[in-house]
C-alpha cells in the first residue's frame, strides 16, 4: 500500500484481463461502477475514478510466464483523504500471498 496516492498514477499488474476483472466487483466494493471496454469508472461520493488498461508483453523469468497489464488510475473530484480511504481497501483486496 502506499502513503499516498495522487489523482493520476501507473501501476504494472502481474495478471491477465480476466484475472483484474474477475477481482473488480471485490475490490470496488459498494461503489457504482460500469465498464466500457478497457475503462471502469467508478462513483465515489461526489467524485469518480477512472481505471484503464492495456496490455504489456508477457515477463518471463526463466521458465516462468507472467501476464501482465498497465493500469491507469485518474481520479476526480477527490481531496487525498478520500483517494487514500478508497485505494486503502481496494490494494488490500489485490493483494495475493503464497505459503
Amino acid at each position: 500500500m502506499q502513503s499516498e496516492y495522487p489523482e493520476r498514477f501507473e501501476r504494472d499488474m502481474g495478471c491477465s484481463e480476466a484475472e483484474w476483472l474477475g477481482w473488480m466487483p471485490r475490490a470496488l466494493g459498494s461503489h457504482p461502477w460500469q465498464r466500457d471496454g478497457s475503462v471502469i469508472t467508478v462513483q465515489i461520493g461526489a467524485g469518480r475514478l477512472s481505471v484503464s488498461w492495456q496490455s504489456l508483453p508477457e515477463r518471463r523469468i526463466a521458465l516462468l510466464r507472467m501476464q501482465r497489464l498497465l493500469v491507469r488510475f485518474t481520479f476526480e473530484g477527490l481531496d487525498a483523504d478520500q483517494r487514500k480511504a478508497f485505494m486503502k481497501p481496494f490494494d488490500l483486496s489485490m493483494q495475493r500471498g503464497g505459503g
